[in-house]
């Protein structure tokens, strides 16, 4: 690996947070530090609209940041949409601004203060009046993944057995089961995100660095250099190991 690669796991409008982990990175490796962003940047925390300000900011600046797209940035993007769409990988009953999923949370972000009493075709016009086209664009043209020879990031996972270019696009930012329990080796380390755990966990195949920041727990940060993985906090980097079986 010709230089170190950084990934943050799901943010969710975890402001403080991001750019704590940003500063880490920058003293661990520099300001111009490869680093990947393994998607969900928006819902269920208070700052949606400040952490996409902040990484749009970034991506105009040239800064060698990858960005990945999670399924909660794709309930979003759709949402915004000229006619709002809801994904149909969601259970029956719920939708974008339901109570578990966030959305309402990230449109306060902007001012937008939803009620039971609300439409969606209204709430879906003030939507349209204040997030910025720049915000819009930035998540319509996220990635589904970014490879390197050893790693592959992608928000959730990948299908078993499937090569990368016949995976399906919506299971790379929303599957579970079939990937979480696969045990087999992939042709890559797959670093993901979407499910979330309480530490960041390595299990020979797949490393899950999404550690609940959207419900007020750890963002984690992780570290590739020399073919090893560290975990990056307040305390440096420390050593993950895959786990035992």
């Amino acid at each position: 690996m010709p230089e170190p690669i950084y990934a943050i796991g799901d943010i969710h409008g975890q402001l403080g947070m991001l750019e704590d982990a940003i500063a880490r990175i920058e003293q661990d490796g520099g300001p111009d530090a490869k680093v990947v962003f393994i998607g969900d940047y928006t819902d269920r925390g208070a700052h949606s609209r400040e952490v996409l300000d902040l990484l749009v900011k970034g991506q105009a600046e040239g800064k060698n940041w990858i960005f990945l797209r999670g399924n909660h940035d794709q309930m979003c993007a759709m949402f915004l949409e000229d006619y709002p769409r809801n994904d149909a990988r969601l259970l029956v009953g719920y939708h974008w601004l339901h109570p578990r999923i966030g959305g309402t949370e990230t449109l306060k972000s902007y001012g937008v203060e939803v009620t039971d009493k609300d439409r969606i075709y209204q709430v879906h016009a003030q939507a349209k009046q204040v997030v910025p086209q720049v915000h819009i664009d930035f998540l319509n043209g996220l990635s589904l993944f970014h490879r390197t020879e050893d790693i592959l990031f992608v928000h959730a996972g990948i299908r078993p057995g499937v090569s990368l270019d016949e995976q399906d696009h919506d299971d790379l930012i929303w599957i579970r089961d079939e990937f979480l329990s696969h045990q087999d080796q992939h042709p890559w380390l797959v670093v993901h995100g979407h499910s979330h755990v309480s530490v960041p966990e390595h299990h020979g195949n797949r490393i899950n660095i999404d550690t609940g920041a959207g419900y007020g727990h750890n963002l984690t940060t992780v570290v590739f250099e020399y073919g090893e993985c560290w975990m990056l906090d307040a305390r440096g980097r420390t050593a993950l190991a895959p786990k035992k079986r």
